[in-house]
């Protein structure tokens, strides 16, 4: 979801994500892949290959 552009407030839309999860997820994300920021998550996604868009 952060591939396509989709704020927090949207990826808690998602009928299987709870309100308080979406923060702690992409923080672990950004540590895990050592980003500073979500752009640079959009750029190792799109970097990674296919997904499930």
């Amino acid at each position: 979801m952060i591939i396509r552009g989709i704020s927090d407030t949207g990826i808690e839309r998602h009928p299987h994500l709870s309100r308080g999860a979406v923060g702690p997820h992409i923080g672990r994300l950004l540590t895990k892949l050592s980003a500073r920021d979500r752009a640079r998550l959009v750029i190792v996604g799109h970097e990674s290959g296919p997904a499930d868009r």
